[in-house]
């Protein structure tokens, strides 16, 4: 017996929110290809936050490539890399940093996969410079739904390679990604950060901010009303000269674990209060400046594992959007005095600015403001009743939501958001025309039948 076909077993698959909770069945496979052969879903580590890497029946083979890690190729005089499709970016991490190279884009946990970090496109705090993941993938090995398996890239079916960009997984399985990593001049970051007192003073610091920084993001609190609403820490940063780096290359490890899922969610309005008036106050007053280990910069909850565990069985969503301002750059106060007023405690909050659209054909970053919040569940439709208010002051501003976070979006919201889902749709219907590929999150927001 094959040993991907000894991994069927029945379990409990989620996504990082914890929620919803589906049953499901995992083939497990150092041979990727093998497994996907027939299967619904890819999935590698499960970070996206909802719904997007969950089958829609038990019955719907899922092919998990975590296994499937291999380096195949490293070009070490140009930097282009190629791999298997489960190598995770904190693996590329341990072995390419203190080689002085760096994925050119990076989401903000290294728990992901390279083929997953396609299937989203994912963004960092460098957007506004680099873009997407996916301006630096130069070609990807698929298996597409009729059983072939394809090379794809711009020269070769270009159409299928840009909708797979941000497409979720939905147009075929990614088996192996050829990218391009970025040369650094040292493993670590120099950093500057300082206190910012209210939404306008955070918008105003983090355009100026992204005219000089190639890094920069801000966390802000979001239980805080009145004339402080919006207040935060801009953190900004550029990976440091060697000059300004210690000698010895940063070790990567995790320091702290949530051993058991708490019977109740440590995460609430009081506690997120608490926490977001000691971190705002643990920025001392003025320009503070360091240089900083790479994972205290981009990763921070990369050290403590299990930290979705203090949500509680009930679990939580992340909520992410980008508002365009060039109309009317009140929008961000317009949102921030709805998601205040209805209650938001989310002690992960960051605002990013984003630059042009990505090439992917439902790529999430256009330029204007990213809100990422993370949102406990709550009984009743408290939750929901909060995303919908978001979403329209969202569609009404012309921007969208990021597949990868959403759970909650109703699909009369995304597809009013989404002018580009017809092209990719149509895109879709040409490879996969009866729907083979599909997730809980086809179903819920693109009309896939349950």
């Amino acid at each position: 017996m094959k040993r991907w076909e000894t991994a069927g077993v029945m379990t409990e698959l989620s996504g990082w929110g914890r929620y919803p909770v589906v049953e499901g069945s995992e083939r497990v496979s150092e041979n990727f290809e093998a497994a996907t052969r027939g299967a619904a879903l890819s999935r590698g580590l499960g970070r996206s936050y909802g719904d997007a890497s969950l089958p829609v029946s038990p019955s719907d083979p899922v092919a998990a490539s975590r296994r499937a890690d291999r380096l195949l190729s490293f070009d070490p005089a140009s930097g282009r890399l190629r791999a298997e499709a489960g190598l995770s970016l904190r693996a590329l991490n341990q072995i390419f940093l203190r080689r002085n190279w760096a994925s050119p884009v990076v989401p903000g946990t290294q728990y992901v996969t390279l083929g997953g970090m396609v299937a989203s496109d994912v963004h960092g705090g460098n957007h506004h410079v680099a873009g997407t993941f996916g301006e630096h993938v130069r070609a990807l090995r698929m298996r597409v739904a009729d059983g072939r398996v394809l090379e794809v890239s711009l020269d070769s079916e270009p159409e299928l390679f840009l909708a797979t960009l941000g497409g979720m997984g939905l147009t075929g399985h990614i088996l192996e990604v050829e990218v391009q990593l970025e040369r650094i001049p040292s493993p670590w970051i120099y950093q500057e950060s300082r206190r910012v007192n209210d939404i306008d003073d955070l918008v105003e610091s983090l355009l100026e901010g992204s005219k000089r920084w190639p890094l920069t993001k801000t966390w802000f609190d979001s239980t805080t009303r009145g004339p402080r609403m919006g207040r935060g820490i801009l953190i900004t940063g550029r990976w440091a000269e060697p000059g300004e780096a210690p000698p010895q290359a940063p070790e990567l490890r995790e320091r702290l674990s949530v051993p058991f899922e708490l019977p109740w969610s440590a995460v609430n309005g009081l506690t997120v209060s608490v926490f977001n008036m000691l971190w705002f106050h643990s920025q001392r007053r003025g320009l503070q400046s360091e240089v900083v280990h790479p994972q205290a910069f981009f990763w921070p909850l990369d050290g403590v594992r299990h930290w979705n565990r203090l949500y509680g069985p009930r679990g939580f969503a992340q909520y992410q959007c980008v508002l365009p301002i060039e109309r009317d750059t009140r929008v961000v106060r317009r949102f921030f005095a709805v998601m205040t007023k209805r209650g938001c405690p989310s002690p992960v909050s960051v605002i990013k600015d984003c630059g042009r659209e990505g090439r992917g054909l439902l790529s999430f970053p256009k330029p204007g403001i990213s809100i990422a919040l993370d949102v406990p569940l709550r009984r009743g439709e408290k939750t929901q009743a909060l995303v919908d208010a978001l979403n329209e002051i969202v569609l009404d501003a012309g921007g969208r939501i990021y597949l990868a976070k959403d759970v909650l979006t109703r699909a009369d919201h995304y597809r009013a958001m989404e002018p580009r889902l017809a092209h990719w749709n149509e895109v879709r219907r040409k490879w996969d025309p009866d729907h083979k590929l599909r997730s809980a999150l086809s179903v819920r927001l693109l009309g896939d039948e349950p």
